[in-house]
């Protein structure tokens, strides 16, 4: 089958995110054709270039989020009266709906509501009014900029029922939230919904949701081609802890925050399948209006082979270092960890702390990282045997690479006890990789790290150094507990978490969605007339997808309805399957 693959910042550029999985995920499907619609979000990232592709890749087209030039026309001279009156009814309705009062609850209320579905409908025909104008007109970048979105938006800020934050709105917050509209809405504009694009696709998958989910949203609005989305870090999630660390005024946040709930409530109702990577996305997906029916839990897959000569080693590693893995920065808490280590060195005088990771990017980060070693320095003075000696300090700050650290398996064997001190995290990445090195670890409990560790280690509440410190503790004193908890962690990895059984769920996933959910294309020659008999006679038969669906209230509670391509309802077969958390037959 032919796939259409939408990626945002990530794939197939060097740099990003989702961009290993995916390259995983592509390489491991090598039966299937893969297309790339690729959004760019910097400049950097797109001179950086891409990886090297494998050869079921037959195109990759790219389009960047990151620009303000416009399609070259001016709204006003450009577009007709006819256009511009259609503009403005399509944003008009769009910017109603985001600054409606209710429309920051309906991403979370109850399906069952009546506000929520007409909300979601109006939202929902006024991004594809846009769609189909942008196609007419050949672009909507110049317009979405223009005065008269601004106008409109000011106008929605000024209605009764409008946000209350929205309410103190100015124009320059106005004309911040039109180009920051414009930017997520930018796929609106972009010319690859033909047939000779993913138009002539069997399926798109979306990595993620947001922006990168529009192009799937009008593929199957003016093609039918079923839309299949996967999270591993819920897009609206993510969006919201954004906001707050950028220069927004708190309208600008209201309006940005009420669009993209109502973008996601849009893209879930689509979206035939939706694979969230964990429970705790499964949650974030729910509460945004994602039906449970069309759930189903992927994890991510992990190249279990690296570290595989580190799990199989009967070595532990040394059993008094504590060694923490990651990218340092203020969400992973690297301050409460020195406080609990002051801890532990009470309990434990001969406990070493190696901290093996690099800042994230940006100027945060790296003071961060200061104020990391400052407090470490602190806490913890150079300590030596004699007057005359020199000091070693028992917490050290390493980088893989470095001769020490070659690589990150030698990272893992170093130590006994891996620790994870985070306040935010999504899908823990270090602690999958310390249980396929067979080592114990102790994890603060947020985000999917009591679903990852299962059991198989010590589990403590976050920003609380004393119960980190005496989880950490009560490992180190115990070696056989620690080495019953390093084996059974990892013989749960390398039964959940390999790119093997990642692949395998996503490779019944396709098959599942396209047999169910076909796009119905007429066969033509190659002068474009039809060929009689090009669709067999059994593909426009009711099958097993022809679900009924039933009208909440509704007389007799049954009504017949076509769950194919271009439906926004579950699909039978998906509110069958065994048990939303797994992935039936798929290991997962």
């Amino acid at each position: 089958m032919r796939i259409g693959l939408l990626t945002e910042g990530g794939y197939p550029y060097v740099s990003g995110d989702a961009r290993l999985w995916c390259d995983r995920l592509v390489r491991g499907l090598g039966q299937h054709e893969f297309d790339i619609y690729a959004l760019s979000r910097s400049a950097r990232q797109e001179a950086q270039g891409w990886i090297e592709l494998p050869p079921q890749v037959n195109r990759v087209r790219t389009a960047p989020l990151w620009t303000a030039d416009d399609d070259g026309v001016a709204f006003g001279a450009g577009y007709g009266r006819r256009a511009r009156r259609r503009f403005a009814e399509c944003f008009g309705e769009l910017a109603a709906v985001v600054c409606d009062s209710g429309a920051a609850s309906a991403a979370g209320a109850a399906r069952e509501s009546g506000d929520a579905d007409a909300l979601a409908d109006r939202f929902g025909s006024a991004l594809y009014g846009l769609a189909e104008l942008a196609r007419d007109q050949g672009g909507l970048v110049a317009a979405l900029r223009s005065e008269a979105a601004v106008r409109a938006l000011e106008g929605a800020c000024r209605a009764p029922g409008a946000l209350r934050a929205a309410r103190t709105a100015r124009v320059s917050d106005l004309l911040v939230v039109a180009g920051l509209l414009e930017r997520a809405l930018r796929p609106l504009s972009l010319d690859w919904y033909g047939d000779d694009g993913l138009g002539a696709v069997d399926l798109c998958h979306a990595t993620s949701g947001g922006p990168a989910a529009i192009p799937g949203l009008l593929a199957q609005h003016f093609s039918g081609v079923p839309l299949l989305v996967t999270e591993y870090g819920v897009q609206l999630r993510a969006h919201y802890l954004a906001t707050g660390d950028e220069a927004l005024s708190a309208p600008a946040r209201a309006l940005l925050t009420s669009f993209h709930g109502r973008l996601a409530a849009e893209v879930y109702g689509k979206a035939t399948i939706i694979t969230p990577g964990n429970t705790h996305a499964r949650r974030w997906q729910e509460r945004c209006g994602a039906e449970r029916a069309k759930l189903r839990t992927v994890y991510p897959g992990m190249e279990a082979s690296r570290f595989a000569e580190v799990g199989e080693r009967e070595d532990p590693g040394d059993p008094d270092t504590l060694l923490w893995v990651g990218r340092i920065e203020p969400a992973k808490d690297l301050i409460s960890l020195l406080h609990a280590f002051a801890e532990i060195r009470k309990e434990e005088p001969k406990a070493r702390l190696r901290i093996v990771g690099a800042p994230a990017e940006g100027a945060e980060a790296t003071a961060y990282l200061a104020h990391c070693r400052a407090l470490a320095a602190q806490l913890f003075p150079d300590e030596a045997e004699g007057v005359h000696a020199v000091g070693d300090n028992p917490v050290s700050f390493e980088e893989i690479g470095t001769p020490d650290v070659p690589d990150l398996a030698d990272a893992y064997a170093a130590g006994s006890v891996v620790v994870l001190s985070s306040v935010v995290e999504g899908f823990p990445i270090s602690l999958v990789e310390a249980m396929f090195c067979g080592r114990a670890t102790v994890s603060t409990d947020v985000g999917a790290v009591v679903e990852v560790i299962g059991g198989t280690g010590l589990v403590v509440p976050p920003r609380n150094p004393r119960a980190l410190a005496e989880a950490c503790v009560a490992l180190l004193r115990d070696a056989g507990r620690r080495d019953r908890l390093g084996a059974a962690a990892r013989a749960r990895a390398l039964e959940l978490f390999t790119v093997e059984q990642n692949t395998e769920a996503f490779r019944a996933i396709y098959l599942e969605i396209v047999s169910h959910c076909p796009v119905r294309r007429e066969a033509l020659d190659d002068a474009g007339e039809p060929v009689p008999f090009g669709n067999p006679a059994e593909a426009r038969m009711p099958g097993r997808w022809a679900v009924a669906a039933v009208a909440a209230g509704g007389a007799g509670g049954a009504g017949g309805a076509d769950a194919g391509a271009g439906s926004g309802g579950a699909p039978r077969w998906a509110q069958e399957a065994d048990g939303p958390e797994r992935l039936k037959g798929a290991g997962v």
